[in-house]
């Protein structure tokens, strides 16, 4: 078996590791700070951060596979190169999916990063089994050594992300991710060679380089500009909502005279904000509790929290939004809580895990409330 010889276009290898850190930190940026998100809204962010970190895996792969230099003609198959992408983006869109949709603990984290250390390895060879009239012969060694630096730097990298959810962590997780994707290309690719092979079994139509690189340009431009757009959530921004002057000034800080539309009976009737317990999502629409009364409000829990929370109320859960002067117990439980208050018929109101520690904090200087421990 002859093998031919082989080497890399440096350029191209520099800017597959800049896609890479591009995905990365596109991908676990959109998936910030769902817990308080609409389910509808968290599972469009879910989709994108798959397609953004999957469609990153394979545009790394891609980017530095038209750096690879042979003295041999070789094309793509289309449609293995298509399926490559696909399995990498629904790979991690599982794995997304464990993260935000059952219980996160460290097994579940370690669980959702091999799962996306998986697929790394499947697009890689899946996409690698698309050359044609070349063909790649793997090592045992190389195949293993990339294995594992696959797995084990996923599950380093997204337990660092979902460690803590601060910016720094992202940070740190977006190069472990860049690292993971880049070592297994590149630790495969060294103990991968090559021989030309006179015909292949064709799946799909054939792709040359040149209709490659355009698909691979477009979509890192993509990514480009969806990396733009997440980062600006982490510039400083101006303070937005701030209550008037006048109103900071009120003694006792009391909310101010806001009226919030609700119907009674078939009739409209205007409740004040500061006699709301809390506020409930119900559909498109809300629940407004008082000390003696639930009643039906037009506004959706959007709308609410818009209007309420410069006001101070608190959002306990995506579902939920508390007046934090009624309070006067705080209860919590191993992962989660509930707000109490004076008339034993209103019912508690669920604080969500993602929300403990801030209510908890924001609790404790409240007269009458009792902060648990």
């Amino acid at each position: 078996m002859e093998f031919v010889d082989v080497s890399h276009n440096s350029f191209l290898v520099v800017m597959s590791c800049l896609v890479a850190l591009v995905a990365g930190f596109t991908g676990l940026s959109l998936t910030r700070d769902l817990g308080s998100k609409p389910d509808f809204e968290k599972k469009a962010l879910i989709a994108l951060a798959a397609i953004a970190l999957g469609g990153g895996i394979w545009a790394m792969h891609f980017v530095a596979m038209l750096g690879l230099q042979m003295p041999i003609l070789f094309y793509y198959d289309a449609a293995i190169t298509l399926i490559s992408a696909l399995t990498a983006i629904l790979i991690v869109g599982a794995a997304l999916i464990i993260l935000h949709f059952t219980v996160r603990n460290r097994f579940t984290v370690s669980l959702a990063g091999g799962t996306i250390g998986v697929g790394i390895l499947a697009m890689h060879y899946i996409g690698m089994a698309g050359l044609e009239l070349c063909r790649a012969v793997y090592t045992p060694v190389g195949v293993v050594v990339s294995s594992l630096a696959a797995i084990m730097l996923c599950i380093l990298a997204f337990g660092i992300a979902y460690g803590q959810r601060t910016n720094r962590n992202i940070f740190l997780a977006t190069l472990c991710f860049a690292i993971a994707v880049t070592s297994v290309h590149f630790l495969a690719m060294a103990g991968t060679k090559f021989v030309a092979v006179s015909d292949g079994g064709e799946f799909g139509p054939l792709m040359s380089n040149e209709t490659l690189a355009l698909g691979v340009i477009f979509f890192s431009f993509v990514m480009f500009g969806a990396c733009l757009w997440v980062g600006v959530t982490y510039l400083p921004r101006p303070a937005q909502n701030e209550r008037p002057s006048e109103v900071k000034d009120t003694p006792d800080q009391e909310l101010p005279p806001l009226q919030i539309p609700c119907e009674r009976d078939g009739g409209k009737v205007f409740v004040s904000a500061k006699d709301v317990v809390f506020v409930r999502a119900d559909a498109h629409y809300t629940q407004v509790y008082t000390e003696g009364e639930r009643l039906f409000c037009v506004w959706s829990v959007t709308e609410a929290t818009k209007r309420l929370v410069p006001l101070g109320f608190l959002q306990t859960h995506r579902s939920y939004l508390m007046n934090p002067s009624h309070v006067v117990r705080f209860e919590r439980t191993k992962d989660s809580g509930r707000c109490l208050f004076e008339n034993a018929e209103t019912p508690p109101v669920p604080v969500s895990r993602s929300k403990l520690k801030a209510i908890q904090d924001a609790l404790a200087s409240q007269i009458g409330a009792v902060r648990a421990t």
